[in-house]
C-alpha cells in the first residue's frame, strides 16, 4: 500500500525545484497544490507531474476561492464571497462556482480548495475577512452550498474549509495557533452550522489549524480525532475525503510528528508540507498506516470518478460585470459626482499594491479627474484595499491609517469612503458621509464604483454582516 498517495505536495513556483517535485510525482503521491506560476508554466507543470506519475488520476489542486487573480500576476479576480454574500441570491453563489470550475480547467487544476465557510463574526480576524458569504450561519451555509453546486456541475471538486470553522478568532494560522473558547452548543450553532448543512455536496473537508477547547483542549482540530472522526466522522456524517490544512503552516509545530498525529486522528490527505521529500521517507517507514491508506486511496479513486463537467460559467470578467451591481452597499448620504466638481483622492491599506487605475480610469472616463489629496477639492475620495493574505497577520487600517483618513476628511466639505477589500475599520470614523463597499478589487468592482458614484448604476446588494459594524474599534 503506497502511503505517498497521503501525501499533496504544495508547488510554490519560485521557491519548489521542479526535480523534488517530479520525483515525489514518481513516488506516487495523490496529487499537488499549485501557488503562483502563470497559466503557461502551470499548464507545462501539470502535464510534466502527471507525465512522471504512475496514478491513473494525480489530482492537482489550488486555493482559487476568488479565481486566479490572487495567485497568479495579471489574471482576473472574481468578486469574493462577501460580495456574494452581500447579494443575498444563491444563484449568484452558484454561477461563482461554475466560474472557478471554468478558470481553474483551463489551467489543468481539478480540486479548488473553496469554499470558505468560516462566519465573518469578528472584524479582527485577519485571515477570513472577505473570504466569508457573511456573518449569519444560515446564509453562509445557504451559499455555501449553491457554490459547492456550481463547482461540481463546471467539473472540479470542492472542499469546504476551515472545519470546524475559525472566523471568531484574532490570530493567523499560518503564524500562531488560534484558539476558540466556545461551548459545544455555540458551535453547534454557529461555526458547525455551515458545515453541516454543506456535507452532503461537499466532495472534501478541509480541517483548520486552531484549538477548540470545548472539544480538545491539547490538540489542534488538525491533529485532533475528538475533532476528526468522534465529531465530523461519527456525529456529523462525514465519510469522504478530510484534509489538513496546509503542513507548512506555523500553527502545528514539528510537520513529521503532525502529519503522523493527523492521520491517526482520521485525516485522509496530508497538504503542503514544507518538505514533502521528507515527510514521504518518514510515513515509509512507519508501520501502522496500511489501514489509514487503503481507506485515503479508496477514497481518492471514488472522487476522481465522480469528476464531469455539465455546465460551463462564464470567465471571471463576464461573471463580474454581470453581478457586480448586486453587490454593492451603500451606506450614508447618498452622492453623485458630477464633472464640474473637483475631487481629490487618497488610497489606503493597498500593501499587496493591487492596482486602483481601473477606478481611477473608469472616472476620468466620466470627465471627472482626481486630484491628490491636499489639493482643494469639493470631495474626498478615499479608496481602501485593505485585505487578506496567508503569513500577514493583519488586515483593516492601521491606527495610523485611521488617523491619516481622519485627518484628511476634515479638511474637505465631503468625505466617501470606498472599500474594496476589508469593510471593517472606519466605523467610527465621524466626518464620512458616504461609504462604498464592492468587498473585492476586481477591476470590474472599481469600475461599478465609480459607475455608482458618477450615477450610471445602483448599489443592489444588502449588508452581510449583522450588527458588527457597530461594535469594531
Amino acid at each position: 500500500m503506497n502511503v505517498n498517495r497521503l501525501i499533496y505536495p504544495g508547488f510554490w513556483f519560485g521557491k519548489t525545484k521542479k526535480e523534488e517535485a517530479l520525483e515525489l510525482a514518481k513516488r506516487g503521491v495523490g496529487g499537488f497544490c499549485i501557488y503562483g506560476g502563470t497559466r503557461q508554466n502551470i499548464q507545462e507543470l501539470v502535464s510534466e507531474l502527471k507525465q512522471a506519475s504512475p496514478l491513473k488520476h494525480l489530482f492537482m489542486c489550488a486555493d482559487y476561492e476568488d479565481g486566479l487573480g490572487r495567485w497568479i500576476e495579471g489574471e482576473s479576480w472574481v468578486l469574493s464571497n462577501m460580495s456574494i454574500g452581500a447579494t443575498q441570491n444563491k444563484e449568484i453563489a452558484y454561477q461563482k462556482g461554475l466560474t472557478l470550475a471554468r478558470e481553474a480547467l483551463e489551467l489543468g487544476i481539478d480540486w479548488v480548495f473553496a469554499p470558505v465557510l468560516d462566519l465573518c463574526d469578528e472584524p479582527n480576524n485577519p485571515i477570513v475577512n472577505t473570504r466569508s458569504f457573511g456573518s449569519n450561519p444560515y446564509q453562509v451555509a445557504a451559499m455555501g452550498q449553491a457554490l459547492c453546486q456550481g463547482l461540481a456541475d463546471g467539473g472540479v471538486l470542492n472542499s469546504i474549509k476551515h472545519f470546524p470553522g475559525h472566523g471568531r478568532t484574532t490570530q493567523d494560522s499560518h503564524l500562531v495557533l488560534p484558539v476558540l473558547n466556545r461551548t459545544l452548543q455555540e458551535l453547534e450553532e454557529n461555526e458547525l452550522f455551515p458545515f453541516q448543512k454543506t456535507l452532503s455536496v461537499a466532495d472534501s473537508v478541509m480541517v483548520g489549524h486552531l484549538l477548540l477547547t470545548a472539544l480538545d483542549k491539547q490538540n489542534p482540530a488538525s491533529l485532533s480525532k475528538a475533532v476528526i472522526t468522534d465529531l465530523l466522522k461519527e456525529k456529523m456524517g462525514f465519510q469522504k475525503l478530510i484534509f489538513t490544512d496546509a503542513l507548512c503552516m506555523k500553527a502545528i509545530g514539528d510537520e513529521k510528528q503532525a502529519a503522523l498525529q493527523a492521520l491517526r486522528a482520521g485525516a485522509h490527505i496530508l497538504l503542503s508540507a514544507e518538505d514533502s521529500l521528507a515527510l514521504s521517507d518518514f510515513l515509509q517507514k512507519q508501520k501502522d498506516l496500511a489501514e489509514i491508506a487503503a481507506e485515503s486511496i479508496h477514497l481518492q479513486e471514488q472522487a476522481a470518478q465522480s469528476l464531469t463537467s455539465v455546465k460551463k460559467g462564464l470567465n471571471a470578467q463576464d461573471f463580474n460585470r454581470t453581478y457586480v451591481e448586486n453587490c454593492a452597499v451603500w451606506q450614508g448620504e447618498e452622492i453623485k459626482l458630477s464633472p464640474k466638481e473637483k475631487v481629490a483622492y487618497l488610497e489606503l491599506g493597498n500593501e499587496e499594491n493591487l492596482a486602483a487605475q481601473s477606478f481611477i480610469n473608469a472616472l476620468e472616463k466620466k470627465n471627472i479627474f482626481l486630484k491628490k489629496a491636499g489639493e482643494k477639492a469639493d470631495y474626498l475620495i478615499t479608496a481602501s484595499f485593505s485585505n487578506y493574505k496567508a503569513f500577514k497577520g493583519h488586515i483593516n487600517l492601521s491606527e495610523k491609517e485611521k488617523d491619516e483618513l481622519c485627518s484628511w476628511s476634515s479638511r474637505y466639505p465631503k468625505t466617501i469612503f470606498i472599500s474594496f477589500g476589508s469593510p471593517f475599520g472606519t466605523e467610527k470614523t465621524e466626518k464620512l458621509n458616504g461609504r462604498l463597499f464592492l468587498f473585492s478589487p476586481a477591476q470590474e468592482a472599481q469600475v461599478c464604483a465609480a459607475e455608482i458614484l458618477t450615477g450610471k448604476q445602483k448599489p443592489k446588494g444588502s449588508w452581510p454582516l449583522g450588527s458588527l459594524e457597530k461594535n469594531t474599534n
